[in-house]
């Protein structure tokens, strides 16, 4: 595996809540994100779980520059060096954004009906003014668009022609027709069929395989996850509390939120039963978290430190970071089919 494109350093965004009306009682910023540090290396795939609104998606706007974080550091490793994309201005970020693409969740409301496939594929090249000459980009399109499985044929259409599968494979196309060299998506096979799920799933590792891009794959079925992520993070209320290889994470979690994700997954063999580690309790509130570990509230072994110190994020295995701080001592390695 070759070095790090991307590397996250104690990455924070935060949003300002109420105080905005005569009335409005002015609350604490919510800190979506809080203190992230993580680093996807080249043709890597990084998987992104988490509860919704553990703050997922935020920390795919924020690495793409869609939201401006508000401390810590995202740098873009390249042969021409490192850009720190969080510092970069307007105009330094508009030259840099043919490197970083997005795939969308919802493959039906991401196009444009009113544009023909050619077009909607072509448009990141037409946007960056990365090609003008329009053979050019005829060339790149239909390049791309045999790579994702699309006929030459499909490029005259319009979206409503196509199925779900289909136009999710439009929108890959065009996510990587100018050729980033990082693509994040942001649960882009959840609206898919099980079937077609797969098969998307298995086109991103072909491209990846093919072109070396690096994604980084938020997504709540933790089982698409394993299939294409090679190293997986955990997310909770703003914070990662685990991020380790697939294999380690989902064979030998260690910190109790992760375990009650796996323990939720239905096993294909109905001979094993299914006894879900439930969780009890509320999700604490982001914009007024508790000063120890933020899963105290909802975790069984949680003990007086868990609420008053917040846990430090540590190795404690070969890439198996955690936060918790009785990770050595917890059993929570559970047999998988």
């Amino acid at each position: 595996m070759n070095g790090p494109l991307i590397e996250v350093r104690d990455l924070e965004v935060t949003f300002e809540t109420g105080g905005r009306g005569l009335f409005d009682r002015r609350r604490a910023p919510l800190r979506a994100v809080d203190g992230v540090s993580f680093d996807i290396r080249r043709g890597e795939t990084v998987g992104l779980v988490g509860e919704s609104g553990s703050g997922k998606t935020t920390v795919g706007r924020a690495l793409l520059r869609a939201l401006d974080p508000t401390a810590g550091q995202v740098l873009l490793h390249g042969p021409e060096g490192t850009i720190e994309l969080s510092a970069l201005a307007e105009a330094a970020l508009r030259a840099v954004r043919p490197r970083m693409s997005l795939v969308f969740q919802d493959p039906y409301s991401s196009l444009n009906p009113r544009m023909t496939v050619r077009d909607i594929i072509a448009e990141p090249l037409v946007a960056t003014g990365l090609l003008r000459d329009r053979a050019e980009i005829d060339a790149r399109v239909r390049e791309i668009a045999a790579r994702c499985k699309l006929d030459l044929e499909h490029l005259r259409r319009f979206p409503h022609a196509f199925s779900g599968g289909q136009r999710q494979r439009i929108c890959i196309a065009r996510a990587l027709v100018a050729r980033p060299d990082f693509v994040v998506c942001d649960e882009s096979v959840s609206a898919l069929d099980v079937s077609i799920q797969a098969e998307i799933v298995n086109l991103l590792h072909e491209l990846q395989q093919e072109t070396g891009v690096s994604f980084l794959f938020i997504a709540h079925d933790l089982s698409v996850v394993a299939q294409i992520s090679r190293r997986v993070a955990v997310m909770y209320v703003g914070r990662f509390v685990e991020y380790a290889p697939t294999e380690a994470l989902f064979f030998a979690p260690r910190h109790p939120y992760t375990h009650a994700l796996l323990s939720a997954v239905p096993q294909p063999d109905p001979d094993l039963g299914f006894h879900p580690d439930r969780l009890e309790g509320e999700i604490p509130d982001p914009s007024e978290p508790s000063p120890g570990c933020r899963f105290h509230s909802r975790c069984r072994f949680a003990r007086a430190a868990c609420r008053d110190v917040v846990p430090a994020w540590r190795e404690i295995a070969p890439e198996h970071f955690v936060a918790c701080h009785f990770a050595e001592e917890l059993d929570l390695a559970r047999a998988r089919p």
